[in-house]
Parts: C-alpha cells; sequence; structure tokens
C-alpha cells in the first residue's frame, strides 16, 4: 500500500504529540514530509527533533506529493490556513474546534464537498482504549438503554493572577475559550456513544474578573473580554432518546475536575477524562443492575496513553506528550487508501462546532436550537489488537 505523505502547519505546543506519533507510531500506512511556523526556529526545531524536513507553508501547499496537511495553527487562524489547504487541492485533519463558529465551519465543510476533499478535525481520543472499551459496552447492551449523561470539566485558567496578558492577544475572542476548547472532546466520546444531538438549550457568560495580582500592570482593572464564554452549560437531546448535561467553566479553581457518566435502565458507566486515551488512573468504572458496587472494567482495545514518567523526546515538558494524538489522521489516510469515510469526519467536526454555537445562541435568544447537522457515529475500532497491531483496528471497516 502506498503511504499516504503528510505535513504539518503550526510547528507549537500540540505539534510535538501529533508528530511523535505520525513519526514514531510505526504505521505502515503514513510518512511525515515536514513542518512549518510562522516562526521559523518553532519549525526548525521541530523538524531537527523528528528528522523531517522544515518547510514553508508555500512549500507545503505547493508540494504534489502532500496529501493531508495537519493543521496545528490556533484557533483563531484554522478557518484561514484550512482554507488555504483546501483551495491547494489537499486534505486536511484540523486540531480542535474546526473553527470559531458554526457559519464559519459550514463554509469549510462547503468548500472541502466542492472540492471532493476530505476535513476532519480533533479530538481523536474516542478512539483510545477507554472510550473505544466503553463504545463496546454500550453497542453490547450493557447499559440496557441508556437514559442520562453528565458531562462536566471545571478548570481554573487563572488568567487574572498571572504577571501579564497571554502572549496571543487573541486569546479569549469567541471559539478560542473553553467553550469551544474543551467541550469538544466531551461531544466526540458523547456522539461516538450516544449518536448525534437533535436540539440543545443551553446557558453561557463571560465571568466577569478583576485582575488579583499586585504585580500586574492592570492590577484592580477589569479583565478584558473579546466574545468568548468562560462559563456554559448545555442540555442535549440525542436523536436516539438520550439527554445529557454539558458543563464547562474555567473559572474555577485546581485541580480540574472531568467527568463523564452515563445511566441506563440496566446499568451504568463512569468514564475517565476524555482530554485522555486511557491508561494510569484514567480507567472505567460500572455498575450492573442488581448491584450499587462499582468495579474496574479491562480495556478491549489498544491506544491507551504512555508512561507519562517517561521523558518526552524533546526533553521537557510536551503538551499531552504521552497520548496517542493523530490516530485520526492515520484513519484519514487509511479511508483514503480504502476509499472508504474516515471517522473523524467533516461531518462529525461541524456537528460539535454545532452543539457549542447553538448553547450560545439558545443563551442569546433564549430558544431551544433544533440542530442542521446529523453525521454518523464513528465506526468503532476492533477489539483485542494491541501495540504494533493496533494498526489494523483502525484498518477494519
Amino acid at each position: 500500500m502506498k503511504k499516504v505523505k503528510v505535513a504539518l502547519i503550526g510547528s507549537g505546543n500540540i505539534s510535538y504529540i501529533y508528530l511523535n506519533t505520525l513519526v514514531n507510531g510505526g504505521f505502515s500506512i503514513i510518512e511525515v514530509v515536514g513542518c512549518s511556523d510562522i516562526v521559523p526556529e518553532k519549525s526548525k526545531a521541530r523538524a531537527e527533533l523528528f528528522g523531517i524536513r522544515d518547510m514553508t507553508n508555500e512549500e507545503i501547499l505547493n508540494d504534489p506529493e502532500i496529501e493531508i496537511v495537519l493543521n496545528t495553527t490556533q484557533g483563531f487562524a484554522h478557518h484561514e490556513v484550512t482554507e488555504q489547504i483546501l483551495k491547494a487541492g489537499k486534505h486536511v485533519y484540523s486540531e480542535k474546534a474546526l473553527d470559531t463558529s458554526f457559519a464559519a465551519a459550514k463554509e469549510l465543510y462547503d468548500l472541502a464537498d466542492s472540492k471532493g476533499l476530505r476535513i476532519g478535525a480533533a479530538p481523536d481520543c474516542y478512539m483510545g482504549s477507554a472510550y473505544q472499551t466503553a463504545r463496546k459496552l454500550v453497542d453490547d447492551g450493557w447499559l440496557g438503554v441508556p437514559l442520562f449523561a453528565n458531562a462536566f470539566c471545571y478548570r481554573g485558567y487563572g488568567m487574572h493572577e498571572r504577571d501579564g496578558e497571554p502572549a496571543n492577544p487573541k486569546f479569549g475572542m469567541k471559539g478560542t475559550t473553553i467553550h469551544y476548547d474543551m467541550s469538544g472532546y466531551y461531544y466526540n466520546v458523547l456522539i461516538s456513544l450516544l449518536g448525534p444531538v437533535r436540539r440543545v438549550s443551553g446557558y453561557s457568560r463571560h465571568f466577569d474578573r478583576v485582575y488579583t495580582n499586585p504585580r500586574h500592570e492592570s492590577y484592580k482593572k477589569p479583565v478584558r473580554k473579546l466574545g468568548g464564554s468562560s462559563v456554559s452549560m448545555g442540555a442535549l437531546e440525542f436523536h436516539e432518546g438520550c439527554y445529557a448535561n454539558v458543563v464547562m467553566t474555567s473559572e474555577g479553581m485546581g485541580p480540574e475536575i472531568p467527568r463523564v457518566e452515563i445511566f441506563g435502565t440496566q446499568g451504568n458507566l463512569y468514564l475517565p477524562d476524555p482530554n485522555c486515551f486511557g491508561g494510569w488512573g484514567n480507567d472505567i468504572y460500572a455498575q450492573r443492575i442488581g448491584s450499587m458496587e462499582k468495579f474496574k472494567i479491562p480495556f478491549t482495545h489498544g491506544f491507551s496513553d504512555t508512561d507519562p514518567s517517561v521523558i518526552p523526546r524533546s526533553g521537557k515538558y510536551e503538551a499531552c506528550f504521552n497520548s496517542h494524538r493523530g490516530v485520526a489522521v492515520v484513519d484519514m489516510a487509511w479511508a483514503i487508501r480504502r476509499d472508504r469515510p474516515h471517522r473523524s469526519s467533516a461531518e462529525l467536526a461541524l456537528h460539535a462546532v454545532e452543539i457549542a454555537d447553538a448553547i450560545d445562541k439558545s443563551e442569546a435568544t433564549n430558544q431551544t436550537i433544533v440542530l442542521t447537522s446529523k453525521p454518523e457515529r464513528p465506526a468503532p475500532l476492533a477489539a483485542g489488537l494491541f501495540n504494533r497491531s493496533a494498526e489494523a483496528s483502525i484498518d477494519n471497516i
């Protein structure tokens, strides 16, 4: 099978784990050609670390052999960069979210469709061992009929306490805050388990803060607001009848509290942080009808997180360095060669943005929002395949 050549645009924090997965993961279908960044020193460092080419955006877009471009730029830049990639005739896999609004995401969706190109977006943690095991339990009927889901992410970013503003002056604009950034992890795992969402009601707002650090130049002045929500709650109704509440905030205190729970007619599932792939404390617990005892479920699938104590290749902390982020790019590559749908589809990416957008719209209009997108559930991976053989679990459709 001819390898699919891939390049990466945006060699910032999250680029490490994508390159590590795709270059060092042992996948037979992928060949990483190079990477670029608006700051040349960043792409040069990544290229040297992973033994790939240090390229410019133009070199990537004009290389006829590169088929997939991975867009790991910051959220506010996703639209422009993804549009450039599509216009260059290449498939795109984007960091989450696909875009900063549903209308903008739909433009990219329509552009890709008009050109016959594939587009997809992170997160792909639903393809990890924890949530694929959960998917098998749901599909096998362990819960009976799913009734309710509870998804909860309580974080504290503490921007009001720092010495200065974030390096990125656009941080805080609509589509870049926790309401879009973290919610995608929860939406994707819920959609994988329960199917697409039919309608949404919600509340969202930016929590008013003042700078509390006496060393800050804006001490006691209001924290700037750029339109993004830092507190949100959504009530979701799925097409299959299950209900879920999704709560997001970056205004709490540490430590983070991530929670996903599903309650059914015959059992309950208590699931780990969807920001992780599974293992190292991110485990699954279940209850079955007739007993209130919780018991741990062994994983049925591969792609668990790796040992978090193993230092990254760069010798310093890297974001999500012990995960398998990027397996959805591998799936896209196999899908191209097999001429089949890829799991992290354009429809899934669009749906996740529409859910977040609908919560804001519900807040603004005081109405329940009926969604227009309806993706298929991503196909499950094959069970029982681990380590090097795990690639075969991807190419099983």
